[in-house]
């Protein structure tokens, strides 16, 4: 902190001239962007709408209650489809994603100059697009479905569990292959004795999670046609059923936080 000395009195500042002009600076420039955004934002919204939207949301709240229960028998196939896409894709995930890994971390990888940046790249898209963006692809290509879901979440996923597990890759005790390399071991048997058991628990506790996440993005994939529990919700809504919407909400949130508490437990018991 500067100093300064006035009438022989010793001042303590928090800054000095210069850095205080650089911070307001920036406080004003960020003001500006704000003030930017929020006119365009402004000169796209119509605000008679948005002024009545608390009557209009009670309305459709009114309308919501009480939740058709006896629909009930047309959802449990539907949530069944939800479970298995999350799971099914998973799985394809971190199958491909293992390797993967593999591929893009640094002590791993065959070739740093060309294997890991294909590799890297694969991560980086497969992050990039989101899980809707590849249904909407995947049932163009392949039609409306189950298969859409499951390939849509597995493409999703890949990314997510190949960048968390090299990152584990490259963080992994070097005296451990360093002793089983003393050994005279070959590159599988380094790889099997000295690598995998020290990343297996964190490649068991990124598939149980990223199956928790998937449960949640895929109750929303049927809203595009690749199946689950999204497609009731679509049909509910363009039908204006709003005491079946309620009914589905209630049912994906009870989805939900069953699969958290089964991931929750299963982390648990992992690590």
């Amino acid at each position: 902190m500067p100093v300064t000395e006035t009438a022989g009195t010793r001042l303590w500042k928090r800054r000095d001239r210069k850095a205080q002009l650089t911070v307001w600076a920036i406080q004003l420039g960020c003001l500006m962007v704000f003030s930017y955004c929020w006119s365009l934002v402004s000169e796209k919204t119509i605000w008679e709408f948005v002024y009545d939207a608390p009557t209009q949301a009670g309305d459709m709240a009114s309308r919501m209650v009480p939740p058709a229960w006896d629909y009930m028998d047309k959802l449990w196939l539907a949530v069944w489809d939800t479970i298995n896409i999350a799971t099914l894709g998973t799985l394809m995930a971190v199958v491909l994603a293992f390797p993967i890994a593999f591929l893009a971390a640094r002590n791993t990888t065959p070739s740093k100059v060309f294997i890991r940046p294909i590799a890297l790249f694969i991560i980086v898209s497969s992050r990039s697009i989101n899980s809707l963006l590849w249904a909407l692809m995947l049932v163009t290509i392949i039609g409306p479905g189950v298969l859409a879901g499951v390939l849509a979440i597995g493409f999703r996923s890949i990314g997510f569990c190949a960048k968390l597990l090299y990152e584990a890759i490259e963080e992994i005790d070097v005296s451990q292959v360093e002793a089983v390399t003393a050994t005279g071991a070959t590159g599988p048997q380094i790889l099997h004795y000295g690598i995998v058991p020290q990343i297996l628990p964190a490649f068991a506790g990124i598939s149980v999670f990223r199956w928790d996440i998937n449960i949640r993005e895929s109750t929303v994939l049927g809203l595009v046609g690749a199946g689950g529990i999204g497609l009731q919700l679509s049909a509910s809504i363009n039908n204006v059923a709003w005491t079946q919407v309620s009914l589905i909400l209630l049912v994906v949130l009870g989805t939900v936080i069953v699969s958290e508490w089964v991931s929750a437990k299963v982390r648990h018991a992992i690590i």
